[in-house]
Formats: C-alpha cells, sequence, structure tokens
C-alpha cells in the first residue's frame, strides 16, 4: 500500500466512475483499475461494486476512503507546513466563500490581500455554506468564510465582521416611505427569500421568526433574483448591506429600509481546521479581512438612495 493508490481510491469516491476518477489523477483507467484491485487484494476485501455504468463503494470501501483522504490530507499538511516554514507568506491557499457573499466583498478586500501577500496565490471556491464545510473537513479547502455559529469542535473560528441587514422595498409599498422600522413593523409582512441550502435564507428566517413575518411562496437562485422582484414590485427582501454597496448597482425603484431596533445582522467568521498547519499564516491572512474600513459595513451608506443619472448635454448650435 502506498500514498498513491490511496489518492486512486479517493478519486474513484469522489468521481463513482473508473475514466473520471483516472483522469483527475492522470492516469489510464486500466492502470486505476489495476491498483484498485491490489489493493483489495491486500486489505482482503472488496472496496468497489463494479457495474457497466455505475461504480459504488461497498461499505468497507466507504470506510477505506474516508481513511485514505485523512491519509492524503495529512502528508498535503506536512508538505505545505515544511513549504511555510521556507516562505511563510508564499504558496497556494484554497479558500471557499458562499454565494451572498463573495461578490459583494471579494471586490473590496483582494486589492488588499494582493498588497499584503503578494506573492500568495489565493484559489477561491464559491459554494453554499454545507458543501464549504465539508470540503474543509476533508482537507479539500485550506479555510472559508462562513456565518456564525459553526458548531464543529474540530475547527477553529475566527471572527471578521458584522454585517447588518436592511430591508428592501418597493418604492410602491406602504413601508417605503419610512425612514427606519422596527423589527415588530414586518409582522404579517411576507419576505421573498431564497431557496433551501443557502445560509442567508436560515438568517432571514430567524428574522421572521423574530418579527412575527412569514415567507412567500416564491424562493429564489440568488441574490440578484431577489433584488429584480423586489424591483418588479413582486415583494420585499432582506439584504445584506454589502450587497448593496457600490460597486454594486441598484434599481432607482427600490427603497432601503434600515432596523432602528435591534438590527439583524449576520456575522462572518473564517474557518479552518484546528489540526492545520497553516493555521498562524491563516490567522494573518484573516488580520486582513479585520482591517476592511467600518463604513464598508455601515447602514447608512447602504441605503442612500443611488445617485440620478448625468443629464445628457445640450448640442452646441452652430453659430449662423
Amino acid at each position: 500500500m502506498n500514498l498513491r493508490d490511496l489518492k486512486y481510491l479517493v478519486a474513484l469516491a469522489d468521481h463513482k466512475h473508473f475514466g473520471h476518477a483516472a483522469a483527475a489523477c492522470f492516469v489510464s483507467q486500466p492502470t486505476l483499475s489495476t491498483q484498485i484491485r491490489k489493493l483489495e487484494d491486500e486489505l482482503g476485501v472488496s472496496l468497489v461494486e463494479r457495474a457497466p455504468r455505475k461504480v459504488m463503494l461497498t461499505p468497507a470501501g466507504r470506510d477505506a476512503a474516508d481513511r485514505a483522504r485523512r491519509i492524503v490530507a495529512e502528508v498535503d499538511q506536512m508538505k505545505e507546513a515544511a513549504r511555510r516554514s521556507r516562505d511563510p507568506e508564499a504558496g497556494t491557499v484554497r479558500l471557499g466563500i458562499f454565494p451572498t457573499l463573495a461578490p459583494y466583498l471579494l471586490p473590496h478586500v483582494i486589492p488588499h490581500i494582493r498588497e499584503r501577500f503578494p506573492k500568495l496565490e489565493l484559489l477561491l471556491v464559491e459554494e453554499k455554506s454545507d458543501v464549504l464545510l465539508s470540503r474543509l473537513r476533508e482537507g479539500k479547502l485550506d479555510a472559508g468564510l462562513l456565518a456564525l455559529p459553526v458548531h464543529d469542535d474540530q475547527l477553529h473560528a475566527e471572527f471578521l465582521f458584522e454585517e447588518p441587514f436592511v430591508l428592501a422595498v418597493p418604492e410602491s409599498h406602504p413601508l417605503a416611505r419610512r425612514e427606519a422600522l422596527t423589527l415588530e413593523e414586518l409582522n404579517d409582512q411576507q419576505l421573498l427569500l431564497l431557496e433551501d441550502g443557502h445560509c442567508l435564507r436560515e438568517q432571514a428566517l430567524d428574522v421572521c421568526r423574530i418579527a412575527g413575518a412569514s415567507e412567500s411562496e416564491f424562493r429564489a437562485t440568488s441574490l440578484e433574483t431577489l433584488r429584480q422582484m423586489v424591483a418588479a414590485d413582486v415583494g420585499i427582501t432582506l439584504l445584506p448591506s454589502l450587497a448593496v454597496k457600490p460597486p454594486v448597482a441598484r434599481p432607482r425603484n427600490i427603497r432601503l429600509l434600515p432596523f432602528s431596533d435591534s438590527a439583524p445582522s449576520r456575522r462572518i467568521a473564517m474557518v479552518w481546521r484546528r489540526s492545520s498547519a497553516m493555521g498562524g499564516f491563516l490567522a494573518e491572512l484573516a488580520k486582513v479581512f479585520q482591517q476592511l474600513p467600518a463604513d464598508l459595513f455601515s447602514i447608512d451608506a447602504a441605503v442612500a438612495p443611488p445617485p440620478l443619472p448625468a443629464a445628457a448635454p445640450r448640442p452646441r448650435r452652430s453659430a449662423a
């Protein structure tokens, strides 16, 4: 048994297909299949159920693949620890971030990361929070930006910032005449929310439960869909403050309202494995996020009306 064969087994567990697993490992399909059979002979159990168009791992195969994944991750960590001891601020970091945060935060923070760590290669992975957590535990990610709380004793969570929510309403809505509102005023309101799997949906549902609001039957796949549905006078929704800050364009027929009491928000942290050899460096990387300017998360700047479009200049009349 060697590390190469364990990587083959992990690839097969991930892809459930000999050809795809072989391609991921940059070997031929017969080579990968032969090594998996040798691994089965060595362990004395069947690891794979082979069917013409489908590959499934046996219970023993799933257990072996989980153990192999941890071994491969530990070896990768050993290599990374050795490399970072030579140059702590270089190398690659695989950072996960969820879709309702990524496009709104990254334009503000990436320039600061490049300035602080010019030799760092940052590989960004955008996925829903449950996928990021799974990949983080499996060693496929080095760290992830996630909304708190994160319940896992094996993971360290470094708080970064708190992002308030604002209520987005069409200009025709009765609440649009208000400058601010309380959570109680959401009582009996219906909110447009994201589909299942988005952590923002769970955060919005928490607000609904506190305020006595409910969700509409429509479920969006993205924040941009929610924004356009509000602009189309379909309903109202909660938006995180970063999602309404420049350079994000805002339709003029949307009114943004802050909360005057118990302002709902989400708390964002950088999360990594406590066993990670990169812990020291990731703590330094987290500081870049923690040092973002406070006005980036200011409600006042978020709810300011968008500027009027510049008037087109009148054509100059030539002299007769």
